[in-house]
């Protein structure tokens, strides 16, 4: 859509540019990047205040770019600098001193485009004319930064800015190596001393204020924020910024207030209907949930966002819930998440025919439908699996996005698993995991074990706080439903957009307790202190972890000897299988079945450990046999917790898992990964064979 800016800027047409440039912001105006590329074509043009007056009203509109503050970052190349390094260049010979500016500019157009290699080579070019300069000091850095060597850059940066320490674009530089490395401090300090300089750039309050709530001042972030929205002008995305901030304080009604405002200009804002949802939920105001919510849907029936959000204000499966389905599909009859809400009701309800008819519709409306495709998939899968196979193939052959044939490839595994073809089942499965594999996150590499001292100390109140891990394939997201269904303060936020920066979510956690360079008071004060910006009541501690480590275990418990660990298990080899054939609730990387064996294998040791040593407070959730006897599981955490739960509704987990020993069935094509599971699995009390 750029590219004819994109070349004007290439080659060095300036007027060109800037009539392509004028020409996208009047025609995407609300688009970040059509500002970004006008302050290309402005700076490239001489027009230095007009370039920065661009890329802050791109940032305005997307207060959160990193890449937009580093470009504000490349177009504060200052007049007065640009002097003085004429007048250096007029002791070089043969040169004109005039092509120092010019190369310094087409290098930063060239880093903001990532064209790293022509950057250097005209970072090159410039050096030759003056090497002592702080622009090629900064473009040396951005350079490094670009390339993800922050060391590099951080030692080169600190070392200029010291030499200049007034040229804010070594300032700007700085402060993402520092952000870079980690040391978010550091980079606020680096950040406001450029916003000392300039108060009124509301940019670079924006990005203080997100260093601020990276360090878990959600409060102080808001609030650095909160004068500048004042006038009638103020852009939505820094409205939903501090309203977003507020809540992640605490400050419920203040963020309800703001987010109420955004939602009713903006029904289609997505993000702030999830945000004025939960400071609903937190606020305990459900009857105004519901007034607001439907009197918004009278005026926009087709945002399933809202309807989405209506249903939260009822109890899953009730009559109420019912009454706002077919009020959703009266007012919208072709909608397809309607029919989508209205089939789980039917499920709940036992009305299997009926949910199978709505299906059919779906495909209808919408072919080689995810979910309904699944639906009717299952039926023909219990009754003809290898008719099954054919039908998924037939869909794959017509399928052309990717997201679709991904599903239908992992139905396909499903198929063959069914139909007695567990290599074909596991060829499929492993493939998609793979495909994938760099998209996820790393294997956390679990610490080396140690001899570990028994926790005999007494267990008064541990049930006070609860942390719920399961390594992938346990089923811990079955435990976690039948928490929450109960109505148990999980907070599973670990696992979705914003998650809380502590302890248990970072993984360099391991190595800096191992090393001694993390003190564990400390770590534990900062995991407290985001108790209110996430919801929780210190007294109601129900926290979902995304991984563990028994370095964890000390600290624990002597810093929160109220908090009991809850571990979901299974036969180490089923735990392998689940997690090939379903995925898993921690998006953790699968790149081959052995490979997650091997991990899998470390992991579970620390587990057997954790037990035979009873490092903490913690209970073991076997899983093996009510995998999909939800009655069961529901005892079974009763009877650990000493509580009473009531049973999840049958199918709101969705489909069943593979029952507890069918690993056997599939000893043929993961023999090597099961080899390396199988001294674990008898170490926690499995049988060998």
């Amino acid at each position: 859509m750029y590219e004819p800016i994109i070349d004007a800027l290439r080659r060095g047409a300036a007027d060109e540019a800037l009539t392509a440039a004028r020409g996208a912001v009047a025609e995407h105006a609300e688009d970040p990047a059509a500002h970004r590329w006008l302050a290309y074509a402005q700076r490239l043009a001489g027009d230095r205040e007009a370039a920065l007056e661009a890329i802050d009203a791109a940032i305005r509109l997307a207060p959160e770019n990193a890449d937009l503050h580093l470009d504000r970052a490349g177009l504060l190349l200052q007049e007065r600098k640009l002097d003085e390094a004429q007048a250096a260049l007029a002791h070089s010979t043969g040169l004109d001193p005039n092509q120092f500016p010019a190369y310094v500019i087409q290098a930063q157009l060239a880093l903001g485009r990532g064209d790293l290699e022509e950057a250097q080579r005209l970072t090159r070019t410039a050096a030759r004319i003056t090497d002592q300069h702080p622009q090629i000091a900064a473009l040396e850095g951005n350079l490094a930064l670009r390339r993800g060597d922050a060391d590099q850059a951080l030692a080169g940066l600190s070392a200029a800015a010291k030499l200049w320490p007034e040229e804010p674009t070594l300032r700007h530089a700085l402060g993402f190596a520092y952000l870079a490395k980690g040391h978010l401090a550091f980079a606020e300090q680096a950040f406001r001393s450029l916003l000392e300089a300039s108060p009124g750039s509301l940019p670079l309050r924006a990005l203080v204020a997100d260093l601020l709530r990276r360090q878990g001042r959600p409060g102080d972030a808001a609030d650095e924020i909160a004068p500048l929205l004042t006038g009638d002008d103020a852009a939505p995305a820094l409205r939903r910024m501090v309203a977003e901030l507020e809540l992640e304080a605490g400050r419920d009604e203040s963020a309800r207030d703001r987010l109420l405002e955004l939602v009713k200009e903006n029904p289609d804002d997505r993000r702030s209907i999830v945000a004025l949802a939960e400071a609903w939920r937190r606020l305990g105001a459900a009857d105004e949930a519901r007034a607001t919510l439907d009197a918004l849907l009278e005026t926009a029936p087709g945002n399933i966002d809202l309807w989405r959000a209506r249903l939260l204000f009822e109890e899953f499966a009730s009559p109420e819930a019912l009454a706002v389905v077919e009020r959703w599909q009266q007012l919208d009859p072709d909608s397809v998440p309607a029919l989508e809400a209205r089939i789980t009701l039917h499920d709940v309800a036992g009305e299997t025919g009926q949910g199978d008819a709505l299906a059919a519709r779906i495909i209808e409306l919408q072919p080689g439908h995810a979910k309904a495709e699944t639906r009717i998939f299952d039926r023909l899968l219990q009754s003809d699996p290898d008719a099954a196979i054919s039908h998924v193939e037939g869909l794959l052959a017509r399928a052309t996005d990717e997201a679709v044939r991904s599903n239908l490839r992992q139905l396909l595994g499903r198929c063959f698993e069914a139909a007695g073809q567990p290599a074909a089942a596991v060829a499929t499965w492993a493939e998609l995991h793979s495909e994938v594999a760099p998209q996820r996150l790393p294997l956390l590499e679990p610490s080396i074990a140690r001899d570990w001292p028994a926790d005999d100390s007494d267990e008064v109140s541990r049930h006070s706080g609860l942390l719920l891990w399961g390594a992938p394939g346990s089923l811990i997201e079955r435990v976690a439903g039948t928490l929450h269904a109960a109505g148990a303060p999980l907070f599973a936020d670990r696992f979705g957009p914003m998650p809380p920066n502590d302890l248990f979510q970072r993984f360099a956690t391991v190595n800096a307790l191992a090393s001694g360079a993390a003190d564990p008071a400390a770590l534990i004060a900062e995991w407290r202190a985001a108790f209110p910006s996430r919801g929780i009541k210190p007294d109601r501690i129900c926290d979902w972890l995304l991984w563990w480590d028994n370095t964890l275990a000390t600290v624990l418990r002597e810093h929160a000897p109220e908090a009991m660990l809850l571990v979901a298990l299974r036969d180490p080899r089923d735990m392998l299988l689940d997690w090939i054939a379903h995925g898993a609730p921690a998006p953790f990387a699968l790149e081959s079945p052995e490979a997650g064996a091997r991990w899998l294998a470390k992991v579970l040791d620390q587990v057997a450990e954790l037990h035979e040593h009873n490092l903490i407070a913690h209970r073991l959730l076997r899983m093996d046999g009510v995998e999909n006897d939800m009655a069961a599981l529901a005892q079974m955490l009763a009877n650990a917790l000493d509580v009473s739960l009531p049973a999840v509704a049958p199918g709101r987990f969705g489909p069943d898992r593979m029952a507890a020993g069918r690993w056997r069935d599939f000893v043929e094509p993961l023999g090597d990964a099961f080899a390396l599971l199988t001294p674990v699995a008898v170490r926690l009390g499995y049988p060998q064979d």
